[in-house]
């Protein structure tokens, strides 16, 4: 079957699929099986390309050093690949762990980009635990209390002795102070 028009014979091609054999004028060339089809054929699933694979791309992971290995061809070279790559020389077992987060449950891998190192107890963390509030940072449990008491945290037991001394009676031991006796803290409103 030829393509184009009376006028223009060169014009166009008809559509190789068999249910089709529409005349396109821009038509599509299957780089697997080398037939011509229309713009509704065009992919390798509409037309059912026998040679649909003759350019994919696989990555297999050597169960060894758990390095990835790209191959382009069928299932029966991925075992040739595998021996070769431990034959090589270039499969080490001690490449077989790569770090992951330390946090509970996260199996992120840390890598260069993702990786961040915790200011506070230098932890490597993945970026998703980057803050100590996210990883249970060990050194800001710590310092926590210290710090928020440094500050000017509020502390119950300088609360209740500002208090008794305004009211005149100590509210832990239910015993009045005598006023004269004792110099409170002074407090001051804000």
């Amino acid at each position: 079957m030829s393509g184009g028009t009376e006028a223009f014979p060169d014009l166009g091609k008809h559509c190789q699929n068999s249910d089709c054999h529409q005349l396109d004028f821009l038509p599509f060339k299957c780089d697997g099986c080398n037939k011509v089809f229309c713009l509704e054929h065009r992919s390798y699933k509409s037309h059912e390309c026998p040679k649909s694979d003759h350019k994919s791309r696989k990555v297999i992971v050597c169960e060894i050093c758990s390095t990835s290995i790209e191959i382009t061809g069928k299932e029966e070279e991925e075992k040739k690949v595998l021996e070769r790559h431990e034959k090589s020389g270039d499969c080490d077992p001690r490449k077989k762990k790569k770090p992951t987060c330390p946090v509970r449950r996260c199996k992120e891998t840390l890598t260069f980009s993702n990786t961040s190192v915790c200011k506070t107890c230098q932890l490597k963390v993945c970026l998703k635990h980057r803050f100590p509030a996210d990883h249970a940072c060990s050194k800001q449990k710590a310092s926590a209390a210290p710090a928020a008491a440094a500050k000017g945290a509020w502390n119950a037991s300088r609360f209740l002795t500002a208090f008794a001394s305004r009211n005149g009676k100590d509210c832990s031991n239910n015993e009045r102070r005598p006023s004269s006796s004792t110099t409170s803290p002074s407090v001051k409103a804000y």
